[in-house]
């Protein structure tokens, strides 16, 4: 979490400042935060909305699968993680542990989510196989 934002919810949490004060003041931190360029060549890159999967057919170039997850349902996933009693939690982790994902359920926090989708534009994966090309990006 930024400084900026800390002290926003810092003078909440003191009562300088109402609910919505708080929230319009983060919301403009938010726009001050949107990077102004990238690496390629200044140019500025929206971010990604969503999360897209696409399994399609060589020969026939028809598509099989063609998902698209809002990058909206990743954040709200992640907000609902936290929901999950601690018992089910250690019990998930230690089944992905054993699936060879070693990843604590526990440690992923809604503000290092934000970190995660950034990250998430820079995504792409293909497969080609003889029967079929399966593709993974953001949009």
């Amino acid at each position: 979490m930024n400084e900026n934002r800390r002290q926003v919810l810092e003078m909440l949490s003191t009562g300088k400042i109402t609910a919505d004060e708080a929230e319009r003041l983060i919301g403009a931190l938010e726009k001050e935060q949107v990077p102004s360029s990238s690496a390629n060549g200044g140019e500025t890159r929206p971010k990604p909305k969503f999360l897209r999967i696409l399994v399609e057919e060589i020969k026939g170039e028809s598509t099989k699968v063609n998902i698209r997850v809002p990058m909206q349902l990743l954040r709200a996933g992640v907000k609902l993680a936290a929901l999950i009693p601690d018992q089910a939690r250690n019990q998930l982790n230690v089944h992905l542990r054993d699936k060879g994902m070693s990843v604590d359920l526990g440690n992923i926090k809604p503000e290092n989510l934000e970190e995660l989708v950034d990250q998430l534009c820079d995504l792409t994966v293909d497969v080609d196989d003889k029967d079929a090309k399966v593709r993974v990006f953001c949009e």
